[in-house]
């Protein structure tokens, strides 16, 4: 045999029709020789399969993926700080302070890609967020396996509808006494997905924990990693694996799930607004864009830099289908068997990419303090070594009257590198405030504080006190004053950025601007899909907040009762 073409990934099983009818040529699996005489490697004991995705656009998108990549790439020590401008080549300054900046690197395996403890750092704080936010609201994190069985996936139809191009499928190995005709077919009978949600296998689970009304509501979620087969990558915003958390609920009630899935949306907005300096806009997915399995999904989109959309977080009203599905019911009071109500809610590690995006300038990022690794950078500065012992000793001892006070700081006294790169370094890594101590302020007891989001003389208070306590005011009041500037700075941005229209023309318009259109709708899926085709903009949400009274729908001329929001987007 000279080769066995088997689907691109997602089309193994497909939900309408068998699987075997929907193979194609792009994609290979290279299996044992002596089991099955199919070109490739293999192991004397068993089958070895090789998964390898093609596609057409390889080459083009390379540049986006991984170790072949033909983007220049900065040197780890960050030896050379500039980045490219961020008006003449977004895509570019955005690779640029990634690798300046030191948050990731590429991966050994296209389209991954390794984070570096200062991106991860950012993760964590948003962890450390939303992890409180969780356990406020009656969650217990919990982890459920990588792997789950292909056929878990297959009982929902409109969920392997609307992830089979993105799933990864692992085969099992099974015994080479097996007859050689039959081996190939059991091999894609026998498979696992890697984990691009849980749904599946959570309520795999669920049907075992819950039995009764008193074990609802069941609240959980997990920090995990999830793969998924994706063709154009981009660091922190689009990769094969990347890391999330996952909430997913049990409810007794349509109410109860209601209500769960409308409290999630509204922690991640709070966290977007309070912690990420982010002003998104929270609202309900059209049907065509409703995550697959559910009944309705909820959405906070953020405005990137380069006035695209970002999907930075969703909640799902799940109802009754993955239930139902898999046969998850409880005896409820008045002892019937009825099926659970379920959600389940999604951030990423997208968020930081998205942080990037909105916040970071020409200098490099700019990162809100609330979620800063470094909140505080001091830079001691000396010419003399009579000079070096007393700021070395002023700074460390800024250094642990901030800390007392709970405020994430750190000394930068190596003395490879002049203050001038010092503070050009710092810059670029996004830390809001950085104080400076020479042998000047030693004498008089005071020191300078820097705010990286307004340069030069305009964000440099000199003459602050080292006074414990007023230092400790002055520092806090300089950070929250960062916080707010950085929101209203993004808030001024989307707004401009938004442009209400009344017709498909003024659309198409608005979307050939690079800006977000707002407008009555309340045309059908083929129209809304005929906006993409001819725009490239998709509806992003139907926003919670709409103005009052019908309007006339943008494409049909038809009384509609809501506005959304279509824009280009990652």
């Amino acid at each position: 045999m000279g080769g066995l073409s088997l689907p691109a990934h997602s089309l193994i099983f497909s939900p309408s029709k068998p699987f075997l009818s929907s193979f194609n040529f792009t994609t290979r699996i290279s299996v044992c020789k002596r089991c099955c005489s199919i070109s490739g490697g293999g192991s004397t004991s068993g089958w070895n399969i090789a998964i390898e995705k093609r596609s057409g656009k390889e080459d083009e998108e390379a540049n986006l993926r991984g170790p072949s990549s033909t983007v220049t790439r900065k040197p780890s020590q960050a030896a050379d700080l500039a980045v490219t401008r961020r008006s003449e080549d977004f895509n570019a300054w955005y690779l640029d302070i990634i690798a300046s900046a030191e948050l990731a690197d590429y991966g050994p395996v296209r389209g991954t890609m390794v984070i570096r403890p200062y991106g991860y750092a950012i993760w964590e704080a948003i962890q450390e967020y939303l992890n409180t936010k969780f356990k406020e609201t009656g969650h217990s994190n919990m982890y459920f396996p990588q792997f789950i069985p292909y056929s878990f996936i297959e009982k929902e139809a409109s969920h392997v509808e609307g992830f089979s191009p993105e799933l990864a499928v692992v085969t099992i190995g099974v015994e080479r006494s097996l007859r050689k005709n039959l081996c190939c077919l059991i091999c894609l009978l026998r498979m696992w997905q890697v984990r691009p949600t849980s749904e599946t296998i959570v309520n795999h689970m669920f049907t075992q924990w819950i039995q009764s009304y008193r074990d609802l509501p069941l609240l959980i979620n997990q920090w995990a990693n999830v793969t998924r087969w994706e063709m154009r990558t981009k660091p922190f915003i689009r990769t094969l694996e990347f890391l999330w958390q996952e909430g997913h609920t049990a409810h007794a009630t349509a109410e109860e799930a209601e209500k769960e899935a409308m409290q999630m949306i509204d922690v991640y907005k709070k966290f977007a607004y309070e912690c990420a300096a982010i002003p998104v806009i929270a609202g309900r997915k059209s049907k065509s864009e409703t995550f697959a399995g559910a009944s309705c999904t909820y959405t906070i989109e953020a405005m990137m830099g380069d006035r695209k959309a970002l999907q930075a977080g969703t909640s799902h009203n799940l109802g009754q289908n993955f239930s139902r599905a898999f046969e998850t019911q409880f005896t409820d009071e008045n002892g019937q068997r009825q099926h659970v109500w379920q959600t389940s809610w999604a951030v990423s590690t997208r968020f930081v990419g998205g942080i990037i995006m909105i916040h970071g300038d020409d200098t490099g990022l700019l990162l809100p303090p609330r979620l800063a690794p470094i909140q505080v950078v001091i830079v001691p500065i000396w010419k003399k070594e009579e000079e070096k012992i007393g700021v070395l000793h002023a700074a460390v001892s800024v250094e642990n009257i901030l800390k007392s006070a709970g405020i994430k700081v750190k000394v930068d006294s190596s003395e490879q590198r002049t203050p001038g790169w010092k503070f050009h370094f710092w810059e670029m890594k996004g830390v809001p405030l950085r104080i400076e101590i020479g042998p000047r302020d030693v004498a008089n007891g005071s020191l300078v504080v820097c705010r990286r989001d307004l340069p030069g003389k305009q964000g440099k208070d000199f003459g602050v006190s080292m006074d414990p306590s007023l230092l400790i005011a002055h520092v806090e009041s300089k950070l929250d004053d960062v916080q707010a500037t950085l929101l209203q700075t993004a808030t001024l941005f989307r707004d401009s950025n938004i442009v209400d229209v009344s017709s498909y023309e003024e659309l198409k318009e608005v979307v050939s601007q690079g800006k977000w259109a707002r407008g009555p709708w309340a045309a059908s899926e083929a129209e809304e899909q005929k906006v993409k085709e001819e725009t490239g903009a998709t509806l992003r949400c139907f926003p919670f907040d709409q103005p009052n009274g019908l309007k006339t729908c943008l494409m049909t001329g038809n009384p509609a009762e809501e506005v959304a929001i279509f824009a280009r987007s990652y």
